[in-house]
């Protein structure tokens, strides 16, 4: 995935890949590294983690503890979830769908990767258990924002 591009490539050979645009997270949540991709979900529950809660409080009803947002239209991690762990946990961060295809480019998460929700149905179809998802580092001078 680059952020600088917003672009996330399916590698497929070394010869192909299927590039989609996605949303990337907001600066000073960004996350960089290798990952791996532990499981998928369709039409996923959201679980607010703790952290996400006390910078937003409206939130609160959505944390594990309160059992999450239902999935559905309003859920923000749409029509389908890859879970990103390290080292055999969860980096609390994932690839999600979004149905808001005007934020595409845009940093507008806490540090998901965001697609639109027919890309995110497609990557998941095709995506393998355990690969290695691989976000390179942003290289934009601190509050640079994308033009596209």
């Amino acid at each position: 995935m680059d952020p600088d591009a917003a672009l996330l490539y399916l590698v497929e050979s070394p010869e192909t890949a299927t590039r989609y645009g996605v949303s990337v997270g907001a600066v000073g949540f960004e996350w960089q590294g290798t990952a791996r991709l532990q499981f998928t979900r369709s039409w996923p529950r959201w679980k607010v983690p703790e952290v996400m809660a006390e910078r937003s409080p409206e939130l609160r009803p959505f944390t594990v503890a309160n059992g999450g947002m239902d999935p559905g239209p309003g859920n923000p991690l749409g029509a389908r979830a890859l879970y990103l762990f390290q080292n055999g946990e969860d980096t609390l961060y994932r690839i999600h769908g979004d149905g808001r295809p005007w934020e595409l480019g845009q940093s507008v998460s806490s540090g998901c990767i965001r697609m639109l929700n027919q890309d995110v149905i497609d990557l998941e179809a095709r995506s393998v258990h355990g690969s290695d998802v691989i976000v390179l580092p942003s290289i934009k001078p601190a509050g640079l924002q994308a033009l596209y």
